[in-house]
This record gives structure tokens, C-alpha cells and sequence, in this order.
């Protein structure tokens, strides 16, 4: 595996895990994956340094945004996450690489995600985050299609339980009674 592989294997792993949780992580996340995707296909040629910086700085800055302006940014980063995926399923369930059916599959699920991100903020952060971190994960494993498929499958449930039980809040504790004199 080369280092772009193991880089969006470790994004994924942290979408995975804690989407939710950190938020302005998952948009953070997203926005690194495909800055540094889309980077890579338009910069061919240039060291992969540069584009991992790109894919950084595009990160970095959703991540700050993310903290100033959560609702919208969280719907921007909906999108990507719901376009990341759908994109990415289209691809491997068609077995057709034209950019065509990329935008179209990336435009669809991208506005999926961002409907489901501004009306189910929560519940859809971890799907989304989970959907993401399995897609990045699975798609970088050298294996074939069929496992890539189980392990995609294996880790979306691992990510929704992991992220739902991180999500449930302690029960209140009934305050103590007072003690008088």
C-alpha cells in the first residue's frame, strides 16, 4: 500500500470511530479526503507533499469553519460525505469510471447527506461519518471486491454501534437530598 492509501485509511478510521463525537473532526475529515482526491486528480504530476498539503488545508479550513459556523458547514460536509459515498458505490457497483456517472451518483448522494445532516443532525452524523470512514477504509485494503464489500458492511455496523453508544448520555443522577440541622 502507498502512503495516500494508508492516509485515507487513517481518516477513515478516525470518521469511523468518532464523526460524531468531534464533529469538526468528521468535517475536518471529509473535507481532507476530498481536497486531497480531487487534488490528486487535477494536480497529476506533482509530489504527493503538495497534494496532501491541499488535501490538508482544505481540511483544516473546514475544520475551523466547522466551529463558527456548525449547521451550515455540517450540511456542506453532508454533502461531500453523501457524495463521497454514493459516488463511491456507483463506481464499484456499475464498474464504470466515467466522470459522468461519478458527478451524477456525487451530486444525488451529496444532497442527501446534506438534507439528512440539517434535519437529523445527530443520527445522521454517524451514519454519514460511518458510511465515509467504511468507504475510505475499504476502498484502500488490497483485497478483492467481495471482501472489500464484507469489510465495508463489518466496519459501517462496528462505526454506527461505536458512534451511538459514544452518543448516549449518562442518566441524570436525582440530586441528592439536603441535609437539615
Amino acid at each position: 500500500m502507498n502512503n495516500t492509501q494508508w492516509i485515507d485509511i487513517l481518516a477513515g478510521a478516525l470518521l469511523l470511530l468518532f464523526g460524531r463525537r468531534l464533529f469538526w473532526l468528521f468535517v475536518g475529515c471529509i473535507g481532507f479526503i476530498v481536497g486531497f482526491n480531487v487534488a490528486s486528480s487535477l494536480f497529476q504530476g506533482q509530489s504527493q507533499l503538495v497534494i496532501f498539503l491541499i488535501g490538508a488545508g482544505v481540511g483544516v479550513i473546514g475544520a475551523i469553519l466547522a466551529i463558527f459556523l456548525q449547521r451550515l458547514v455540517v450540511g456542506i460536509a453532508g454533502f461531500f460525505a453523501g457524495g463521497y459515498f454514493l459516488s463511491a458505490l456507483a463506481v464499484a457497483e456499475f464498474h464504470n469510471h466515467q466522470p459522468a456517472i461519478w458527478w451524477i451518483a456525487y451530486v444525488i448522494g451529496g444532497i442527501i447527506g446534506s438534507i439528512l445532516t440539517m434535519i437529523l443532525l445527530n443520527p445522521a452524523l454517524i451514519l454519514l461519518s460511518s458510511l465515509a470512514g467504511a468507504t475510505a477504509i475499504s476502498q484502500n485494503v488490497p483485497l478483492n471486491h467481495s471482501n472489500k464489500e464484507i469489510l465495508f458492511i463489518a466496519l459501517l455496523i462496528f462505526g454506527i454501534i461505536v458512534q451511538a453508544l459514544q452518543y448516549r448520555r449518562p442518566a441524570k443522577k436525582p440530586p441528592e437530598p439536603q441535609r437539615t440541622q
